[in-house]
């Protein structure tokens, strides 16, 4: 704190009065360079001192006054971190505020913006539980691997706490309910105060004494929910002893789920609640009264279907003595009745085939054909026969006439009959045009009848 004022000191306050002897600044100037200089000059620091005019405003802000014999200070706690608190805040109590000193600029209210609150004591309180903690930690009494199984059905079960608790009442109710037969045994102790360690201790020491002859095979160790200074019997360091200690297995269900003490490390199962402790004990009780549900329900249910299946039986058995008229007046008219169907079957069948030849024979005769008619169907596709090889010879015919006509136009020499005549050089090959033709080249003309030679004198393209 010391280096901090010397660095505003040292640091703001001359800047500060070189700006100000230069010009003049507004009051909201002022307060937000106040506002800066407490801010930065003061770290996040605890505060402790006692409530008073405590203000709990609609937005769910909190104002409030600390004070001591000495002096007070406003304070604010928005809503975002007042609605984190473990507990209610109340004029008069004695509490200790993690904040910031700060300033409100519109007011110009000196002030503290608090972070958290915890009642007066608490840190200390804290600070113990965490060196104890450590201290048995560090001797191994908190090993997982030491830690004992649960009885799945354990004969009988302990519990240790005070019998006017409401968490006993809770905890007899859901054995009641979870297991009715299973039962139980209450060594008293104070669960609160100067005495309750030593209490719980001797409750221990009597439980254990009794145990084989209680049949108890399970210790619970319970307490309803409560504040650290509450609930601070169950940080005791013989207690946490006296625990692993025990022969008998312990659970621990004390306060709520977010409370942890040095016990619930020490037993061999945390319960987040004693009525969770409860149910740990008669787990097995109550899984087990399931597979009995399910196993009593199939029984009754096999022993119905036997009966059923027997009783069916019996009538079958029932029906089947009968006095020997009886049975022979049956089997005659069973058999007169299975004459009639018998005979019924017959003429059906009889009339079924009957109609099937009737059909065959119709298309039978459908069939059969006479040979005047056949003779009459062949000269027919002969007379057929004739005109369409006729008709195939006259197109025939045609088309080679065609074709022949065709093959006549095409012959070179008939083209020399209407005066074209073919030129060929000396080389045998024809002549198509007068271009590379000398005065002189020697030329045969073929005409329709005979060939002559000739002498080209002048050539024109």
């Amino acid at each position: 704190m010391s280096t901090q004022k010397n660095e505003f000191s040292d640091g703001f306050l001359p800047h500060f009065q070189e700006e100000a002897a230069s010009r003049v600044i507004s009051v909201s100037a002022l307060n937000r360079l106040a506002r800066s200089a407490l801010e930065t000059a003061l770290p996040l620091l605890w505060v402790g001192g006692e409530i008073s005019n405590l203000v709990r405003a609609a937005s769910g802000h909190l104002y409030f006054t600390l004070k001591d014999a000495q002096a007070q200070v406003r304070c604010a706690m928005w809503r975002t971190r007042a609605q984190t608190l473990p507990f209610r805040p109340e004029n008069g109590m004695q509490v200790e505020a993690r904040a910031l000193v700060t300033l409100f600029e519109a007011r110009g209210d000196y002030q503290i913006s608090i972070e958290t609150l915890r009642p007066a004591g608490a840190g200390q309180l804290a600070e113990t539980f965490r060196r104890l903690k450590d201290k048995l930690a560090a001797e191994g009494l908190f090993d997982p691997a030491r830690r004992r199984p649960l009885p799945k059905f354990p004969a009988g079960v302990g519990i240790i706490t005070s019998p006017a608790a409401a968490a006993l009442r809770d905890v007899l109710v859901t054995l009641r309910r979870r297991a009715p037969g299973l039962p139980v045994m209450i060594y008293p102790a104070a669960v609160q105060g100067a005495d309750a360690p030593r209490q719980l201790c001797a409750a221990f020491t009597t439980g254990l004494g009794r145990a084989k002859k209680d049949g108890v095979e399970l210790i619970l160790l319970v307490r309803g929910g409560g504040s650290l200074e509450d609930l601070w019997a169950f940080n005791d360091e013989a207690l946490a002893r006296a625990i692993v200690a025990s022969p008998v297995p312990v659970v621990s269900g004390i306060g709520h789920e977010t409370d942890f003490t040095i016990a619930d490390f020490a037993a061999d199962l945390r319960a987040p609640t004693p009525t969770g402790a409860a149910e740990l004990a008669s787990a097995g009780y109550f899984s087990a009264r399931d597979v009995f549900a399910v196993a009593s329900r199939r029984m009754r249910q096999s022993i119905r279907c036997q009966l059923e299946t027997q009783a069916l039986r019996a009538d079958r058995c029932a029906l089947r003595l009968i006095h020997p008229r009886d049975r022979l007046r049956l089997a005659r008219e069973e058999a007169v009745y299975r004459e009639q169907r018998l005979r019924q079957a017959m003429a059906v069948r009889l009339g079924e085939c009957a109609h099937r030849l009737s059909k065959l024979e119709l298309r039978l005769n459908a069939r059969i054909v006479s040979p005047a008619v056949l003779r009459g169907q062949i000269e027919a596709l002969g007379e057929r026969l004739g005109r369409a090889a006729n008709a195939l010879v006259g197109i025939q015919k045609q088309k080679l006439d065609t074709f022949s006509t065709g093959l006549r136009q095409l012959n070179p020499n008939a083209v020399l009959t209407r005066g074209y005549s073919i030129v060929r050089n000396a080389n045998g090959h024809i002549v198509r045009t007068a271009k590379g033709l000398q005065p002189g080249d020697r030329l045969a003309v073929q005409l329709a009848e005979g060939e002559v030679d000739v002498t080209v004198k002048r050539a024109r393209e």
